[in-house]
């Protein structure tokens, strides 16, 4: 069984990538980045992921993608800051083709919450977890008895007549210039109603803020929630991917 694969996650602002191995979780090689081209239309980042896999050397081994977008089937059904043309285009199938490697992609979030499900804060957690990645926007990751289900995209539930990533994301406390106390409430607000909708037994954050989670989490309701920072941070998103292409090419 291929225990080696590349994960790769891609962001609207940067590509990061490393080797995984998807037993333990743990990089095999340096994690690397580069900047996501703009506009990031599906050849112009190819381009920059074939360029980068040529100077490792690999060929024809699996790689995993995750991708900003609902992955329905193989095909990306929303394009959220990479370019709209991404819509309805099989990623599966495009980046095997092009990358000449087998490929498997997933949404950004739903890796990241596989990668802390498997190897971080939620691992061997019963019932439901929901991860919450807290950056530009919220992405969601929600998990039942460890099973995936994809694409929740909560981040974009309408919350306080606008969306919830307008209201608690990392990016609304910094354009809105709020102290850690006044975003902490915000956050606690949308936990609070995403515990009215699904009852999760653990909210992990993710994100760049889950390192700083000791400023506001004396502003979340954890005598009601249980709630823990993420422990993969960065490499979350790596490590979900490759674990996805283990789970399509080697079940």
């Amino acid at each position: 069984m291929e225990r080696e694969i590349l994960g790769i996650d891609i962001g609207g602002t940067g590509i990061k990538w490393a080797i995984v191995d998807t037993e333990t979780g743990a990089l095999l090689s340096e994690r690397k980045k580069i900047a996501t081209p703009k506009p990031a239309t599906p050849e112009a980042v190819s381009k920059c992921i074939q360029e980068q896999i040529r100077m490792m050397g690999w060929k024809d081994k699996p790689i995993g993608l995750g991708l900003p977008s609902v992955v329905r089937r193989g095909i990306a059904r929303t394009a959220a800051n990479i370019d709209n043309s991404w819509l309805d285009v099989n990623v599966d199938d495009f980046f095997t083709q092009r990358l000449e490697c087998p490929c498997k992609v997933i949404n950004d979030a739903d890796a990241a919450g596989w990668a802390e499900v498997a190897f971080g804060k939620g691992k061997e957690e019963n019932g439901v977890v929901l991860l919450l990645t807290l950056g530009t926007g919220i992405g969601s990751a929600l998990f039942c008895d460890g099973k995936l289900v994809p694409n929740t995209e909560l981040g974009h539930a309408h919350f306080k007549k606008d969306i919830a990533e307008k209201h608690a994301s990392n990016h609304a406390r910094k354009i809105g210039k709020l102290d850690w106390a006044a975003w902490g409430g915000r956050l606690n607000e949308l936990l609070l109603y995403y515990d009215r909708l699904f009852s999760p037994d653990l909210f992990i954050l993710g994100g760049g803020v889950s390192k700083k989670f000791e400023l506001y989490q004396n502003y979340l309701d954890i005598d009601h929630l249980n709630i823990a920072p993420a422990t993969l941070q960065n490499d979350a998103g790596i490590i979900g991917a490759a674990l996805c292409a283990k789970n399509a090419f080697h079940p």
